[in-house]
Order: structure tokens, then C-alpha cells, then sequence
């Protein structure tokens, strides 16, 4: 059965930090493209950061130089640390897997979506 769960969400104010984790199970981690998404109220859900199953990232342009998305593929983790938080940045995040080959922004392509962990960035 495959998971993917979120955690380490949370409420910080402009300027801190948080670092998602999603735990993965039930699939070959290794032979997928991974992926952090986000969903604010009223808007559409978006990707935010992908990485391959070689370790090449992409990212949003609103959160590169400030999010670094990374995956331990030892342990089937894949965390997304953020940095220097706004509140633009308050949203459900995601984390979702690909099967191999590519790693699209496309958010229909994904197969697999965890529940979302919450996070919220006060002024």
C-alpha cells in the first residue's frame, strides 16, 4: 500500500524557517520523481520543488534561493527545507511521486499525493 505523509508544518512569523518531511512507502522510491507542492486558499495547487530519482532539483522561481528540496533515498524521506519564510508562503503543502521517466511540473502526472501538512507564515 502506498503512503506518502507529511510532516514538520507549522505556524512561524516572516523570516524563520521549516523543514517538511514526507516519509514514502509502498513503492520503489528510488524509481521516482518526487515532488513538493502547495495549495493557499482560494488558488490553485502549484509545485514549489522536484527531484529526480538522480538528484537533480528543480524549483518555483518565488521560493528558489530560499527552499532546498532533498531526498534520502536510504531511508524512502524526501524534506523540504524553507528559509526566510513570507507569508505568501502560507499554504497546504504536498508531497507527491512520479514513476520514472521525468519529472514534470505538471501536477497531473503525479500517481501518488500524501495528505498535506499545513503551513502558515504571520507578518
Amino acid at each position: 500500500q502506498v503512503q506518502l505523509v507529511e510532516s514538520g508544518g507549522g505556524s512561524v512569523q516572516a523570516g524563520g524557517s521549516l523543514r517538511l518531511s514526507c516519509q514514502a512507502s509502498g513503492f520503489t522510491y528510488s524509481k521516482f520523481c518526487m515532488g513538493w507542492f502547495r495549495q493557499a486558499p482560494g488558488k490553485e495547487r502549484e509545485v514549489v520543488a522536484l527531484v529526480d530519482s538522480d538528484g537533480s532539483t528543480r524549483y518555483a522561481n518565488s521560493v528558489k534561493d530560499r527552499f532546498t528540496i532533498s531526498r534520502d533515498s536510504a531511508n524512502n524521506i524526501l524534506y523540504l527545507q524553507m528559509n526566510t519564510l513570507q507569508p505568501d508562503d502560507t499554504a497546504m503543502y504536498y508531497c507527491a511521486a512520479k514513476r520514472n521517466p521525468g519529472c514534470p511540473s505538471s501536477l497531473s502526472a503525479y500517481e501518488y499525493w500524501g495528505q498535506g501538512t499545513q503551513v502558515t507564515v504571520s507578518s
